[in-house]
């Protein structure tokens, strides 16, 4: 729902003010996502086991069994798309609501393809690599009746991103794709097939650059419950 018709930029960073979290077996979580002045170091965090999680430095994730690593390092959401939630909901989003590090403008996050790079400012390269799946803690923080429903039927999951490039992120800062794979698997596309359209499921193999884990569940068919 995204749109590229005018210059792509980052309206915010965001970062975790941790909070506990009666949603899950993780004692905190790091969702609530403030804007954050300055600019803040962007780095591969590692694999979940190396027990980083973030890319960002300053930034925090509770379930780091399910969320963060080098293949989620960056979480990136558009700002329309915040927008038309907020008219869905009926209430004032801001940037960090939904947990993203990255509130995005004028770039449509859902229909970039997996594999694509962004060069965001004047030092980071990312990579898009999956969409985000909606866990028990995200309709905690919602806090709607049929939350996660609704967000798995509209497929506009915002994208998570590895980071090819370490540096410094700002808002305001420039986002330029760099590079398009061949092929039309998009980050919409790859949250369809994980979720309501297993059908799916062998098409988005033809994206080279899919994180081993979403590799592996397509190669066997599988898919996410959602609640």
């Amino acid at each position: 729902m995204s749109s590229s018709s005018t210059q792509a930029r980052v309206v915010s960073v965001n970062l975790a003010r941790v909070r506990p979290n009666p949603c899950e077996e993780a004692a905190t979580t790091g969702i609530d996502k403030r804007p954050t002045l300055g600019p803040v170091l962007v780095r591969a965090p590692g694999t979940k086991a190396d027990g980083i999680g973030s890319g960002l430095a300053g930034d925090a994730i509770g379930n780091r069994a399910d969320h963060g690593g080098d293949d989620q390092a960056v979480y990136a959401y558009a700002r329309e798309d915040l927008d038309h939630w907020a008219g869905v909901l009926g209430r004032a989003l801001a940037s960090g609501s939904f947990g993203e590090n990255l509130t995005t403008e004028g770039i449509d996050v859902n229909e970039a393809l997996i594999g694509e790079r962004w060069i965001i400012g004047d030092q980071v390269e990312l990579q898009v690599t999956d969409p985000r799946i909606p866990c028990a803690t995200f309709r905690g923080w919602i806090d709607e009746p049929g939350w996660l429903k609704a967000f798995t039927a509209a497929a506009i999951p915002g994208a998570y991103l590895r980071v090819v490039t370490p540096g410094s992120i700002s808002a305001g800062d420039e986002i330029t794709v760099s590079h398009r794979p061949d092929h039309e698997i998009t980050v919409s596309v790859v949250f369809r097939a994980l979720t309501r359209e297993p059908e799916l499921l062998p098409s988005i193999l033809a994206a080279a650059d899919l994180p081993d884990e979403t590799r592996t569940m397509a190669s066997e068919g599988r898919t996410f419950s959602i609640p």
